[in-house]
């Protein structure tokens, strides 16, 4: 059955790699589905936790920790059924693959830092991978550290690939205390905060009496 013309475009939530430096595209995951439900967890950082120092209870030291975590499904149905030569042939594993290398340096970087040792470098510094980019519509575009990646398969063909799965994602936002002010990380992440204050800005303000109060005792 074909989609309606006056059917919404449904916009799919995704992750997308960039230069850290240029900011220029590397590669776009899109989720298969989007999930029901993303959770997000929120941690102050304060300037004192110990609470002796009274000068400082009011104080934050930056943008709060905040952890980001979805569930998504991955299913080979809709690419068999378009005749899909990679589903035929892998299932799902490149989907799944896609999401795993998240959390990979490049071998090639692997092979050639191996190299260097053999030679007797004596100091290789740490691999830099593309900065990932959770994208939750054009409100939230926030860089992110893949933390954590759960994959439960659930269906195999008769070649034991698999054909569908179900995908934990857990991510860590950098913010600027993370990435800096001057990078592409750390503007992109301030454009992230800037909108949630707009957002809330646009909440109306309640009265006192809507708590039960007509004044601050």
């Amino acid at each position: 059955m074909g989609t309606s013309p006056l059917a919404p475009r449904l916009i799919r939530g995704g992750i997308v790699l960039i230069d850290p430096d240029s900011g220029q595209v590397k590669r776009v995951i899109t989720l298969q589905y989007n999930p029901d439900t993303l959770s997000r967890s929120l941690q102050p950082q304060t300037v004192s936790d110990d609470g002796n120092d009274r000068s400082q209870a009011l104080r934050l030291k930056g943008p709060p920790v905040e952890t980001i975590k979805i569930d998504a499904e991955i299913d080979a149905i809709d690419q068999l059924e378009t005749g899909d030569a990679n589903a035929a042939e892998l299932g799902i594993a490149p989907q799944l693959a896609a999401l795993e290398t998240l959390l990979y340096p490049a071998s090639g970087q692997l092979i050639a830092n191996n190299s260097l040792q053999a030679g007797g470098t004596l100091e290789i510094l740490p691999l830099q991978a593309p900065l990932s980019l959770f994208v939750w519509s054009k409100q939230r575009v926030v860089p992110v550290r893949v933390t954590d990646c759960s994959v439960t398969e659930e269906a195999f063909d008769t070649q034991l690939n698999p054909l569908r799965a179900k995908v934990s994602l857990s991510m860590r936002v950098l913010s600027i205390d993370d990435l800096g002010f001057n990078t592409k990380g750390g503007s992109l992440y301030m454009i992230y905060q800037q909108n949630k204050e707009r957002l809330a800005q646009r909440v109306a303000g309640a009265s006192l009496s809507a708590l039960g109060l007509s004044g601050i005792p």
